[in-house]
């Protein structure tokens, strides 16, 4: 059984016990979030597209991504300029598809 649910703006294919890194959510490590955006659920080859499904997680971890360098020039011009960027990520594990 899968669904593809929408966290935090970006939709994701979830299956019991598996863990996912998601754009940062409110919340404790330890704490049970509920994800009720279900676009679609399949089970044993049943399709559901939308309905009352819901997906509930918990949050294993807040951690930020790896480095993301953005570097702009402009030739003959000397202007260079370079800058980073790191993204705050939390890692859930999906618990139930109910």
């Amino acid at each position: 059984m899968f669904a593809i649910v929408s966290i935090a703006g970006q939709q994701f294919k979830v299956q019991k016990d598996q863990e996912l890194f998601v754009h940062r959510l409110s919340g404790n490590v330890g704490d049970k979030v509920e994800f009720s955006d279900v676009l679609m659920t399949s089970a044993e080859g049943n399709v559901t597209l939308g309905g009352t499904a819901k997906v509930q997680a918990e949050i294993i971890d807040h951690l930020k991504g790896d480095k993301v360098i953005v570097f702009k020039k402009k030739r003959r011009k000397g202007y260079q300029k370079s800058n980073g960027h790191r993204q705050y990520l939390t890692k859930i594990k999906i618990s139930e598809i109910a």
